[in-house]
């Protein structure tokens, strides 16, 4: 296919700046939103830029999704994203360049979730703090994949934004259900142990079984029901983040945005009246991104066949524009050009 993803059963395909549109404002005066800001960049065909900048590199892939047993219709997420994100005013000076997409051809979620990773690990190469535009949550087993491809010798934590633990074992096949224990029991084989926290766990959601795998891998989580705002809840919550914080080198966090309550969030797989809310979200990201210690973050499930007024592509906009604005550039422990 290139040199990049060649002899891999998946299509990388860079985004046009033509497709980022909003509304107009007089030339005469700075960028006043998201689409007159970002730049377009090609993983095989650019160099990387010269200073530290911020990427979304989209994961058009539902099959997990669909092997699952989900409603399909997260490959249309990493779209409905950029749609969302061009009309956002803008309030930082950061660099945000748009890499496009790995796309998922036949049905091979395998060879997808191997180009995504290679481009996670090309995209930390060069210096770039990814952020994943997903596609179904088996984004997670690629985008982690490719963080350690690219830094190998590096203690890499997971927090996990979710209703779900997606501890499920691998049957036949992986799918959206089973990246977490892909991860966990891949790293256990090679001597290494994987710091793995999540956060707005659904007893309805989740059977005894992945109850017990998560026992059996040491699986730190809070249930949904302790996800709230109040300051005594967040300074209880942040106390238990503490040691996964630590205890690594750098933090993945991952959202799942079935992890929300469907009054925010109708448009994934599997939507529910229990999930937390936006405004906990952004304060436990707040405390994490002020770690210094996050390297790159994604969204996941994002379906807009079921979004009511396209509320859900909304908040994964708003997401974004939040990690990007509370992360700082320059960090000394980090891999990114200084």
């Amino acid at each position: 296919m290139n040199n990049l993803f060649s002899n891999i059963n998946a299509e990388y395909k860079p985004v046009q700046k033509e497709l980022w549109t909003g509304r107009q404002t007089p030339a005469n005066i700075a960028p006043q939103y998201w689409y007159q800001h970002i730049e377009c960049g090609d993983l095989i065909h650019s160099e990387a830029n010269e200073k530290p900048s911020f990427a979304l590199i989209g994961y058009a892939c539902d099959e997990g999704v669909r092997r699952n047993f989900g409603r399909v219709g997260a490959v249309e997420g990493p779209q409905a994203i950029r749609e969302k994100l061009a009309k956002l005013p803008l309030h930082f000076d950061k660099t945000v360049v748009d890499f496009g997409n790995v796309n998922c051809l036949d049905g091979d979620l395998e060879s997808c979730q191997k180009a995504f990773s290679l481009a996670i690990a090309n995209l930390i190469d060069k210096g770039v703090f990814p952020i994943g535009l997903g596609g179904g949550h088996d984004i997670a087993y690629a985008h982690y994949m490719g963080l350690k491809k690219a830094l190998p010798k590096k203690r890499i934590g997971i927090i996990n934004f979710d209703a779900h633990f997606d501890l499920r074992p691998v049957e036949s096949q992986p799918n959206s259900g089973t990246p977490f224990n892909q991860i966990l029991s891949e790293f256990k084989k090679r001597g290494e142990t994987v710091d793995y926290f999540a956060i707005g766990i659904q007893k309805q959601s989740n059977t005894k079984e992945l109850f017990e795998i998560a026992k059996k891998y040491n699986v730190n989580f809070v249930f949904n029901d302790a996800c709230y705002t109040s300051k005594e809840n967040l300074q209880q919550l942040q106390n238990e983040l503490k040691s996964i914080i630590g205890n690594n080198d750098y933090l993945y966090i991952t959202i799942d945005l079935d992890g929300f309550s469907s009054a925010y969030a109708s448009g994934v797989s599997a939507p529910s009246p229990f999930g937390f809310s936006p405004i906990f979200v952004c304060k436990m990201l707040e405390f994490l991104l002020k770690s210094g210690k996050v390297v790159s973050c994604d969204i996941a499930e994002l379906n807009p066949k079921y979004d009511k007024d396209t509320l859900t592509a909304s908040l994964a906009a708003k997401l974004i524009d939040f990690v990007i604005s509370n992360t700082q550039e320059k960090r000394a422990n980090l891999p990114f050009r200084s």
